[in-house]
């Protein structure tokens, strides 16, 4: 570990990721830019729960300040624009990596080049684009010239694959690898997201997570997931609202472990580090 944080390396363990929306819309209910809440007050709020998160296991944590949302789902919703989007963001990135920065490593979740540039000045060496760099190339070329990771994940708007959904979403993650490396990112500072609920039904989503080893055999690269309180697990728990979709959650992060993710993504952080721990020494057993 150095002053920037964790050396990011896969292979030896899981990598648990903690959920930091700063946004007033957050599908899950747990946006800390509350209406009235001044800007102090956010980053704040954010830091508190950063810091519970790092003392329950997240070694990276996700600052995002626009709902990802998927409109198919939740319905459309005005875009934020990215001065708007900085303005709560940056000064979060910039308060965790002063505070946690030894501990942990921010990532920047967003869609926005100059959005993603801001927040890697700010001390953030992960970008996280939900689109994969193929709205904005400009968060590739942040990435790059920063020396920073890049996750690109698959999305699209609606639900429609012909051909079947785990060779479309291979075919659209390495067209984005391959646009990002064209854009100065180097392989080793790739990784991937099938985009579980981004545009697929549920039973797309169980198939992709169904099929995670095969998506990472074919792509060849560090492996993110995310599937933390997401509709498709309330919708094979008959309808379960998003207060009690923890056991869904902890199932699938466990099976998502054993096809192959080196990241997941979660917003219950302390249950699912638990989870995590576990499924390593499982998956990721050697004997002595």
């Amino acid at each position: 570990m150095t002053a920037a944080g964790p050396e990011l390396v896969f292979g030896e363990k899981t990598w648990l990721m903690g959920i930091i929306n700063v946004t007033p819309d957050s599908f899950s209910g747990d946006g800390l830019a509350a209406p009235g809440r001044s800007k102090d007050e956010i980053v704040s709020a954010a830091v508190d729960q950063a810091r519970a998160f790092v003392r329950a296991g997240a070694e990276i944590l996700d600052v995002g300040a626009e709902s990802t949302r998927p409109a198919s789902v939740y319905g459309d919703r005005p875009p934020v624009n990215p001065e708007t989007e900085a303005a709560l963001a940056v000064p979060v990135v910039a308060a965790m990596v002063r505070e946690l920065g030894g501990a942990a490593l921010v990532s920047i979740d967003t869609s926005h080049a100059s959005v993603a540039r801001a927040a890697l000045a700010a001390g953030a060496t992960i970008v996280n684009d939900v689109w994969g760099a193929r709205r904005d190339p400009g968060t590739a070329q942040a990435a790059a010239a920063a020396g920073a990771h890049l996750v690109v994940m698959h999305n699209q708007e609606r639900a429609n694959y012909p051909d079947g959904v785990v060779p479309a979403v291979i075919a659209w993650l390495r067209e984005a690898v391959e646009r990002a490396r064209e854009l100065g990112v180097p392989r080793d500072r790739l990784l991937v997201d099938p985009g579980i609920g981004f545009g697929k039904a549920t039973a797309q989503s169980l198939e992709l997570l169904h099929r995670l080893r095969e998506i990472k055999d074919a792509l060849g690269l560090p492996l993110l997931v995310g599937t933390s309180r997401k509709r498709f697990i309330g919708d094979v728990l008959d309808n379960a609202p998003l207060d009690e979709r923890l056991e869904g959650t902890a199932a699938s992060v466990a099976l998502a472990i054993a096809g192959g993710a080196d990241v997941v993504r979660v917003h219950d952080v302390a249950p699912i580090a638990r989870t995590v721990r576990v499924a390593d020494a499982i998956v990721r057993f050697h004997p002595r």
